[in-house]
């Protein structure tokens, strides 16, 4: 199609914004994750481990109190208690988010991790929303800027299509849902593809048949999470505000730094989450030196 655009390296680079000489931590952002679960714990420490890896003033996480454990055993300096944040990661590793933000199927969310949730939709901030608070209900509570971050399961569970179909015409699939819920979509898959409605369709395709492993879409939402908080955190000063456009392009430059970063930490073999997630320092950097030349 005429408006599909894949995004390149040096495009996603200009996409990491670097810290200047005067930031503090929180001109740097703050990115705010309600992710993991009791079941699935993991999915909080791989997404904190992402965001901070790729480049942001602060983590504070504020889901439920085993995953914050891990959390602040792997990320002594993630932060667990609720203050400034600039843009929210939330649903990666939660059960099936309802109208009143717990669990409408599985686990059910505790009381404080759902206020929170609330709290986050409410709060005009970018969202990123991963996993189980991929539901009309959630998207329609979300009060700012939303990107969905689906495979295609996730896309049909929630459009009410068949998986296959969506396999099959995945730029259909992401564009009919952009325009149904108002959101942009960031369709995962080995190639992945964001659209915001009305605008052009942005591919990644860097991503290693080896990252097909399990927890590498939470650390895709953890890298998306640390660019939305950065440029949220910049906004105000550079004039280009985090809306939907905004946030399919930083989607895509996300997905180019997750592949690339895989690929990086695979050499050609297997590799696990935290490897690529480790990777991410020197994939960012060779990418800014790249297009310093």
């Amino acid at each position: 199609m005429s408006d599909e655009h894949e995004l390149t390296p040096a495009e996603a680079a200009a996409l990491v914004r670097v810290p200047t000489h005067g930031d503090d931590k929180y001109a740097r952002g703050v990115l705010g994750l309600l992710t993991g679960s009791s079941r699935y714990p993991g999915a909080a420490v791989l997404g904190v481990e992402a965001a901070l890896r790729t480049g942001v003033g602060m983590v504070r996480y504020l889901g439920t109190a085993r995953a914050a454990d891990l959390v602040l055993q792997r990320r002594p300096e993630a932060v667990t208690e609720p203050g400034r944040v600039q843009a929210w990661v939330v649903g990666s590793g939660m059960p099936l988010l309802g109208a009143d933000a717990t669990g409408a199927a599985g686990e059910p969310l505790d009381s404080a991790t759902a206020e929170h949730v609330r709290a986050a939709l409410a709060s005009g901030h970018p969202l990123i929303i991963d996993a189980g608070a991929i539901t009309p209900t959630v998207l329609a509570a979300a009060t700012g800027p939303v990107i969905i971050t689906p495979h295609a399961g996730e896309l049909a569970r929630l459009t009410g299509a068949d998986a296959s179909a969506v396999r099959a015409e995945p730029v259909a699939a992401a564009r009919a849902a952009a325009e149904r819920f108002g959101v942009a979509v960031l369709l995962k898959g080995h190639t992945t593809r964001v659209v915001a409605p009305g605008g052009p369709v942005l591919v990644a395709r860097q991503a290693p048949a080896w990252l097909a492993t399990a927890g590498a879409g939470d650390a895709l939402a953890g890298i998306l999470g640390a660019l939305a908080a950065t440029h949220a955190a910049a906004s105000p000063l550079d004039n280009t505000p985090v809306d939907l456009a905004h946030l399919a392009r930083l989607g895509a430059a996300a997905a180019v730094l997750h592949g690339l970063a895989a690929t990086r930490a695979s050499a050609g073999g297997p590799l696990t989450v935290l490897d690529l997630c480790a990777a991410l320092p020197a994939t960012i950097a060779a990418l800014l030196d790249a297009s310093a030349r």
